[in-house]
């Protein structure tokens, strides 16, 4: 089965996406009596293992080790399979709202430990982070979901859950997952829309509907930037990275014509939409 979100396909079986558009149904339920009672973190990680289990298919005694230790201190949960850590989760009580402090914490755990997935989570909300080891340390929010109010059936549910189930998780996957979110958001599309070859395509297009009116595509890039696209998809870090990640994947795709020009290039590292403003922005290596 494949399931779609936004043109994503990820391949996942009828059995999973039905255990975890069923289980998740079931601990929306849960969660919503924990938030009213406003239980301990303690509490929360108890029901943070349940759900690793029950939802994405993990033993709990077998893939899932509490108090993991990294370097003296110790992250609530780290996922483990065939020896192998696939991602650390930190757990903040289900009352407590996710903030930067958290997120560095997070991050700060997966670095020490060479991880390049975390999971910040309260039980409510889910983040999924990726970490790229570089100077400084990096993160991209990659996924964010809201576990109670989406609707267990939502491909939004089904692509968090399914990206970190013990049958889809894997390295190419997930590398798969942070492309498409990197070239799907909304500052990447207004990137595109600026670049030469579509700008130039809007201006022979013009040309034709009009029977020869000509416009200087510099005229086009500026009303797009100052009349059609919103103000903070054209300025801040979010937007400077996209441009920046756009030129990165126009040179990839011409080197594959041309094989025999490859070059190095650093990583692709634009930030993904992100719902919440007060989150720290990815940072795009020069």
């Amino acid at each position: 089965m494949l399931t779609k979100n936004g043109g994503n396909a990820m391949a996942i079986s009828a059995k999973v996406s039905t255990r975890i558009t069923t289980q998740l149904k079931k601990y929306q339920s849960v969660l919503s009596n924990l938030q009213k009672r406003d239980v301990s973190e303690a509490d929360t990680v108890t029901v943070i293992n349940d759900m690793l289990s029950d939802i994405c298919g993990y033993d709990k005694y077998l893939h899932v080790t509490s108090q993991y230790a990294i370097r003296g201190t110790y992250v609530d949960l780290a996922v483990k399979v065939d020896e192998e850590i696939r991602f650390l989760i930190e757990v903040k009580a289900i009352g407590i709202e996710l903030k930067d402090a958290h997120v560095k914490q997070a991050i700060d755990y997966a670095a020490n430990e060479g991880i390049e997935w975390v999971v910040l989570t309260n039980g409510a909300n889910w983040r999924i982070y990726k970490v790229h080891f570089g100077q400084p340390i990096e993160k991209i929010l990659v996924c964010e979901l809201d576990a109670i109010g989406t609707s267990a059936r939502s491909p939004e549910a089904l692509e968090c859950f399914g990206n970190l189930s013990r049958e889809a998780f894997s390295k190419g996957t997930m590398a798969e997952f942070l492309l498409h979110k990197q070239v799907t958001n909304k500052f990447t599309v207004a990137a595109v829309l600026q670049t030469d070859f579509i700008l130039e395509v809007l201006r022979r297009e013009i040309r034709r509907m009009s029977s020869g009116v000509k416009v200087e595509v510099d005229y086009l890039r500026s009303l797009l930037r100052d009349e059609v696209l919103k103000r903070d998809l054209v300025e801040g870090d979010e937007a400077k990275a996209a441009s920046q990640n756009i030129r990165r994947l126009q040179r990839a795709a011409t080197r594959k014509k041309s094989p025999s020009k490859a070059t190095n290039e650093s990583p692709i590292l634009a930030p993904v939409e992100d719902a919440s403003s007060s989150l720290p922005r990815a940072v795009v290596s020069p």
